[in-house]
């Protein structure tokens, strides 16, 4: 017996039974922060969980389990998402449009207000998007928010509110006004 094998063994135990309970939670947070990417939230999860159970030993047992799986899904998530745009040359702008554009087909009232909203949604920036995800998908609390992205607690508060407006004005059918700079006169 080598020491993977009986440390796989260890990891397919006790370890494994907390987690499971995270998995629909974990795949609903990555299928928001993928945009739709149902496969790509799949593997986002995956390789959460694997690095969850490598690191099982690492983790405080009086802590959070809920937020410290959270928390390794969403740095999964930063890192890939940097290594994506190193190798953004390789791909067209219209492969990149097409695979960041959410759809809902349907004729109903319902579907297009779902597709609005996913458009929306889709247009956040991801630091609004990440915040406006756990507290009013996953039910996180602000602090377990801000403990989670690593960030202060009013930072949370005020994406959350710059994410909801932006909704907001996008399901009103508002136009959303980027700020441009100040012309100077020379």
């Amino acid at each position: 017996m080598n020491g993977s094998s009986s440390r796989a063994r260890g990891a397919s135990g006790p370890a494994t039974e907390p987690l499971e309970a995270h998995i629909p939670g974990l795949r609903r947070y990555a299928y928001a922060l993928l945009r739709g990417d149902r496969e790509g939230a799949d593997d986002l999860v995956q390789d959460s969980l694997e690095r969850a159970l490598c690191c099982w030993h690492q983790r405080r047992t009086d802590g959070d389990l809920r937020g410290w799986i959270y928390t390794i899904l969403y740095h999964r998530f930063v890192t890939d998402r940097r290594r994506q745009r190193r190798d953004l040359g390789h791909r067209s702008l219209t492969e990149i449009l097409e695979a960041e554009q959410p759809g809902v087909e349907g004729g109903q009232e319902g579907a297009l207000a779902h597709r609005d909203l996913l458009r929306g949604f889709a247009e956040l920036p991801e630091e609004q998007r990440s915040v406006l995800l756990l507290i009013a998908v996953e039910d996180f609390s602000y602090r377990e928010t801000a403990r989670i992205l690593g960030l202060p607690i009013g930072t949370v508060m005020s994406r959350l509110s710059r994410a909801r407006e932006h909704l907001r004005q996008h399901m009103n059918g508002d136009r959303i006004r980027v700020r441009q700079p100040a012309m100077t006169v020379t």
